[in-house]
């Protein structure tokens, strides 16, 4: 059967590489992959270290791209590449502009598609915006639905979708997090071996503008509060952060902002963390499983498991709330111990092979 395997952007790269490298292995399977590169050199980077080689390169990157544009040019694309490639299945994760495109492309083609991390919500369409309308989308046209958790499978029952055809499998991420955390990495950026380290990510649209103002003075102040502490921010290329971050939190003395981190050197740096502050969902699922504890700079989150277990906070974009919370983590020993448990609802590093299965068993 031939399968066609969607990637776009670095985070899709990451928790397709375990299903790609399986499928790889599957005498059945007839594997291709597509790339986007909706995010160009973050996706690349990805791709080299889990040794995963684009049969198809749309290169669809645009600087300053409205995602009007972006979506116009990737379903033109994408209308030849089905026309030609006419595989059995397309496989798509998570709830980019790549992965509601293609599952548009392919409903027009009559392609079946597994969507990856499937059932993720927060309800409130313009929120996060536009990934939360983009995996709503892409569900309404999804054949097999491979939940991450149960409480995404229970989102998906909500939403009208066949039991037969949802499966929890787990995340992915965290079979990718386990390949990579178990080998000996460095992120080769200069900061105090002596001071605990605060590692920060930003980068969300929700977070654009004030909020994002807000983030930084909440940064700054935390900075400039706790010089025994060492903060590092790999920031960004999107203007949008990389301008305000710099204006807000260069020069600081334990304050190290440095260009984006591949995937490896990253997973060392949330190694070295003592706690993680982030926008990321990616992140949010990592971490803990890491025993680091993390606060979440959005208002709402699509991956509540990990609130509900005590290791992930909502902090939003609150400049009092983001400096509080940090601030009690720093100073409180058993608050910190509290939510660095060590324990991940996401998975157990087996997602991959029950995926793998689902689709040797539908092809049979």
């Amino acid at each position: 059967m031939k399968i066609l395997c969607v990637i776009g952007t670095r985070p899709e790269a990451i928790k397709m590489a375990p299903i790609i490298m399986a499928l790889k292995k599957e005498p059945w399977a007839n594997v291709r992959v597509l790339a986007t590169a909706q995010h160009r050199h973050m996706l690349d980077q990805v791709n080299q270290f889990f040794d995963i080689h684009p049969d198809i390169d749309l290169n669809i990157m645009r600087p300053n791209q409205t995602l009007t544009a972006l979506t116009a040019r990737l379903l033109f694309e994408l209308d030849n590449v089905l026309h030609t490639e006419k595989p059995d299945v397309v496989l798509i994760q998570g709830d980019t502009t790549t992965v509601m495109t293609v599952a548009l492309a392919c409903f027009y083609h009559h392609i079946p598609i597994g969507h990856v991390e499937a059932g993720l919500r927060t309800w409130d369409i313009q929120s996060p915006f536009p990934e939360e309308a983009n995996r709503v989308i892409a569900g309404k046209l999804t054949r097999w639905h491979f939940a991450p958790t149960e409480s995404s499978r229970q989102n998906l029952l909500k939403e009208g979708i066949a039991n037969s055809q949802i499966f929890v499998t787990g995340n992915t991420v965290i079979d990718a997090l386990l390949i990579t955390a178990s080998q000996d990495l460095e992120h080769n950026i200069s900061v105090d071996p002596t001071k605990k380290l605060v590692l920060v990510t930003s980068h969300r649209r929700e977070n654009f503008g004030e909020p994002f103002r807000n983030i930084c003075r909440a940064l700054r102040t935390l900075a400039e509060r706790n010089p025994h502490i060492q903060f590092l921010y790999p920031v960004h290329p999107n203007p949008n952060i990389k301008e305000i971050a710099y204006q807000f939190l260069d020069k600081l003395p334990n304050f190290t902002l440095c260009e984006p981190l591949d995937y490896a050197p990253f997973i060392a740096a949330m190694k070295q963390a003592y706690l993680i502050l982030t926008d990321s969902g990616g992140v949010q699922e990592e971490a803990p499983a890491l025993g680091k504890p993390v606060l979440v700079l959005r208002e709402e989150t699509e991956r509540p498991e990990a609130v509900e277990m005590g290791v992930v906070k909502l902090v939003g974009s609150s400049y009092e709330q983001i400096v509080k919370e940090t601030q009690h983590l720093l100073d409180d020993e058993i608050a910190y111990q509290a939510m660095a448990k060590g324990v991940s609802p996401y998975g157990d590093g087996k997602s991959a092979e029950r995926i793998v299965a689902v689709l040797k068993q539908s092809f049979s």
